[in-house]
């Protein structure tokens, strides 16, 4: 597949102007209306997406954000993918712990109803299901009720169709924020930092592994294009 040439307006420079508030890996404490997710809630989840015989063949998570460039636990086969019926959108709010904070909250990536996502399939080791299972959970479930609870989808690649696991909006969450326009997203990405670093980051890394996968979206081009243009006038007027 031939990596595409195009270059990004949003650099590592950008980037480098948004460091990360008292950086953590730990998991604060969850939202009001929230609570922490348990051992016990993963095997639970695990147990109603596959079954209690576990006696899938291939296990595939799609990826179309921060799980391309920063998986959750092991593959062994990893291929780019289309699902229809959903499509990439900075939906998910208000983040003001991981990538952002109260005075600036995030906005981050899942999948929302309607048009079509390109992304990244990885398949889980055979011999690892479970194990695999509770990593992507612990990483992508930490707090119940999930917003974005994990479900079956089909992704075409190549000649094949093949059922994967993936994380789609609940409409019904109180974090799903619909309606913004593309300047008030670029706005959100440009500023947000929290603990795992700042939104700008996330953005950069995702539309960067995209391309160099051949994947290239249009929407997150642009946002990373406005996203440079307001660190630029934030950090860089005065130069």
């Amino acid at each position: 597949m031939p990596k595409n040439t195009r270059q990004m307006r949003l650099t590592e420079r950008h980037v480098g102007y948004l460091q990360p508030h008292n950086p953590t890996e730990e998991m604060p404490p969850p939202p009001a209306g929230m609570r922490a997710a348990t051992p016990d809630d993963h095997i639970r989840t695990t147990t109603e997406l596959l079954g209690p015989t576990r006696d899938h063949d291939e296990v595939w998570i799609f990826a179309y954000g921060s799980l391309i460039w920063k998986p959750a636990c092991d593959f062994v086969e990893m291929r780019t993918g289309l699902v229809r019926g959903w499509h990439r959108a900075f939906c998910l709010g208000w983040n003001n712990r991981f990538r952002g904070s109260d005075a600036n909250p995030g906005l981050m990536l899942a999948l929302d109803r309607g048009g079509a996502c390109n992304g990244v399939l990885y398949r889980l080791p055979p011999g690892q299901i479970d194990e695999c299972m509770t990593k992507l959970l612990e990483r992508e479930m930490g707090w119940l009720p999930s917003p974005f609870p994990p479900r079956w989808v089909n992704a075409r690649s190549g000649d094949r169709t093949i059922r994967a696991l993936t994380f789609c909006m609940d409409r019904n969450s109180g974090r799903y924020v619909s309606g913004l326009s593309v300047e008030a997203i670029a706005d959100v990405l440009a500023t947000a930092v929290g603990s795992r670093g700042s939104m700008a980051e996330y953005l950069h890394a995702t539309v960067q592994h995209l391309e160099d996968i051949g994947i290239h979206d249009p929407h997150l081009w642009q946002l990373q294009s406005l996203v440079a243009d307001r660190i630029e006038a934030a950090y860089e007027a005065d130069r």
